[in-house]
């Protein structure tokens, strides 16, 4: 896929022309998107309270408006597993899963959400998703995936209620105290099931890189066709008991999807919301998370999707809004659930060769036709094997690799997500989300940021030539006061069509999110033939190694390596620096016996060279290991290290360095 997309000097377009001429490709996209939306649809519905045709009302509502109100032209619109824990909440709140009264209920909280993101579309406001800290949001999705893993747990296991036919639910840290009951209580043949299907979900992705003809083949398609015949044999359709181990276990289609059981009969699921509920107070608060949570997601999902498109188009934030709000009102008028632009589903479109926004409407045409003409067919998939695939979703939101990435940008930044994810186990998302933005502005405060620009940007405008400007940042650039910033960036630059430098030598702070923002802008001038620079990171000192780590103005500490040698391996051993990342020595004559020289009764001194270089911690480290393993067990060399502080560190910092770190 990738030569053909790179010889085409045309950008497809999801327009008429763009239909027929791309069909080939979109088409064959959306028919695989389809084999893994499917699973997920009925398994997201299913977790978050809602009956499983929900998802799907969803997915086919959701692929047909918003292909026509959109321009965003590789995302999949449709349920999402970061959703799950509000809508659960939700249904939750007014009175459980299986009630009608609290389906209808959510189904109002989720019109009521909709209406907010098609007037945060009009508006113009698509930009507030830029408010939101990095480390916090990557807490909260994290937490998430911990919710989902523990909910759903007893699903995979067998443990539901033989009377209701729910499975436990509780609040996450008891439903981590209690894993240990459930694994007692597990029934075995669903368990077997389960444990089966998690199994397909973590080892066919490496068996596609093992087997390249089969990497185009889903892994939750691989798990239905290998759960369901499981189902089958099991004879899971009819009430019946068994033994294992002098324990009786009992099996029946409540372990399976409930679907309808004819031809169409989708339509007969159709329901509508309960407005009144409204008119409480609570509902208000499940509004508010829809709504913010929701958007937040749709519009972080789009913006990944666009940096990952071959021909890098740009979606336009509010429009898409406006389009997921509208799809999100209709859905909630006739049972579905919320739905935002899904990245998983939207990479896998990508990774198939979509080449428009046909890709998502035709994977929706291919549900409907599913759900509409074999309902039966999709009655026999098992609960556990939904359970299974959401696990493994729910994994990897929260891979412990996260937890090192964000450890590796600073500890500053893993304090702000584990508290985010911690309260949101322990309370609720948008308590969470709180206390994670309180906790950033704490750490800025204690770095020096003066608390009257921590949401107004203290910037000059000056002109350098006629095509380009330079912004010149005072006091601070952090994630709250980075909407007004970037809004002044997009005016001169982009509305203008002016180069930019942007100057942040003067702040005493520069945070992690607007490091990454500022990358992210750095790429948005280079799709217009502009250029963008920042200048002046070089005189802050960060406070990790990573090139997306905060920056505070003051003094950069380093690292100070003098090396005493004999004379003759002076200029080698400053070869050898240079070589490592050394961007400059200091060297001068001395004299001197060492320790085995004055053992050995010599008296007269020996000729020496004095070698100094400063330089940041990871080059000293490299430098280190090279003496210690190339050096020292050959001649006799002594090397002290000390730390120092340094006006401006860029100026010990080796380009081809900086450059081998921002490309990992």
């Amino acid at each position: 896929m990738s030569n053909e997309v790179n010889n085409e000097s045309e950008v497809p377009r999801g327009n008429i022309a763009g239909f027929r001429q791309y069909l080939k490709y979109d088409l064959l996209s959306g028919f695989l998107v389809f084999l893994i939306a499917l699973p997920l649809c009925l398994g997201i519905s299913i977790a978050s309270g809602y009956p499983p045709i929900a998802g799907i009302f969803t997915a086919i509502i959701g692929s047909l408006l918003t292909t026509c109100l959109s321009n965003s032209e590789l995302t999949i619109k449709g349920p999402a597993a970061g959703l799950i824990v509000i809508a659960i909440g939700c249904v939750n709140e007014f009175g459980g899963p299986g009630d009608p009264d609290a389906y209808r209920a959510a189904l109002a909280v989720g019109a009521a959400a909709a209406v907010l993101q098609i007037l945060f579309g009009l508006f113009r406001a698509g930009i507030l998703g830029e408010f939101f800290p990095i480390s916090t949001v990557h807490g909260m999705l994290a937490a998430i995936g911990m919710i989902i893993v523990l909910k759903q747990i007893p699903f995979a296991l067998g443990v539901i209620d033989g009377e209701t036919g729910r499975a436990p639910s509780e609040a996450p840290l008891e439903m981590f105290r209690k894993i240990p009951e459930y694994i007692h209580e597990a029934n075995p043949y669903i368990a077997m099931i389960g444990m089966v299907s998690l199994l397909i979900m973590f080892i066919w992705p490496w068996v596609g890189t093992k087997l390249q003809f089969l990497k185009r083949v889903p892994a939750p398609m691989v798990v239905l066709l290998v759960a369901v015949p499981m189902g089958i044999g099991f004879d899971l359709l009819h009430p019946h008991s068994y033994t294992l181990q002098n324990h009786e276990y009992q099996l029946s289609e409540q372990y399976l999807v409930d679907m309808p059981d004819r031809v169409f009969g989708m339509f007969d699921e159709i329901t509508f919301p309960n407005f009144e509920v409204l008119t409480q107070l609570a509902a208000w608060k499940w509004v508010t998370m829809f709504f913010i949570i929701g958007s937040l997601e749709s519009l972080l999902s789009a913006k990944a999707i666009d940096l990952l498109d071959p021909w890098k188009r740009k979606t336009n934030m509010d429009r898409d809004m406006i389009a997921v709000g509208c799809a999100n009102l209709v859905t909630a008028g006739v049972g579905g659930l919320p739905m935002i632009s899904e990245i998983v589903r939207s990479k896998a479109n990508i990774d198939n060769g979509a080449r428009t926004r046909f890709a998502d409407m035709w994977h929706g045409v291919f549900l409907l036709l599913c759900v509409a003409l074999i309902p039966t067919v999709l009655h026999r998939i098992p609960l556990a094997a939904l359970a299974a695939m959401l696990v493994y979703t729910g994994y990897r939101l929260a891979h412990p690799t996260e937890f090192l990435h964000v450890y590796r940008i600073g500890k500053e930044q893993l304090a702000i997500f584990i508290t985010t994810l911690v309260i949101v186990l322990v309370e609720d998302l948008l308590i969470g989300v709180a206390a994670g933005i309180v906790l950033k502005m704490i750490i800025h405060v204690a770095n020096g940021v003066p608390l009257k620009s921590l949401f107004k940007p203290y910037i000059e405008v000056e002109e350098v030539d006629s095509s380009t400007s330079i912004i010149i940042a005072r006091e601070s650039a952090v994630f709250s006061n980075w909407i007004p910033f970037k809004r002044q960036i997009e005016d001169i630059g982009l509305v203008q069509k002016r180069n930019l430098i942007i100057d942040v030598s003067d702040t005493k702070l520069v945070d992690h999110s607007v490091m990454e923002k500022l990358e992210e802008m750095e790429r948005d001038f280079e799709q217009e033939g502009l250029t963008f620079e920042v200048r002046g990171l070089g005189s802050l000192r960060p406070l990790a190694d990573s090139p997306h780590a905060a920056r505070k103005g003051g003094l950069a500490a380093m690292r100070r390596l003098t090396v005493v040698a004999d004379a003759e391996i002076e200029q080698w051993l400053e070869e050898q620096f240079i070589e490592r990342g050394a961007t400059g020595f200091t060297s001068q004559p001395c004299s001197g016996a060492g320790r085995r020289e004055l053992e050995g009764g010599f008296a007269a001194t020996n000729s020496k060279a004095r070698i100094e270089v400063v330089m940041p911690h990871h080059t000293c480290e490299t430098i280190l290991g090279f003496l210690r393993q190339d050096v020292l067990p050959l001649h006799n060399v002594t090397a002290c290290v000390e730390t120092v502080d340094v006006v401006r560190r860029d100026h010990f910092e080796s380009p081809l360095v900086a450059v081998a770190e921002k490309e990992a």
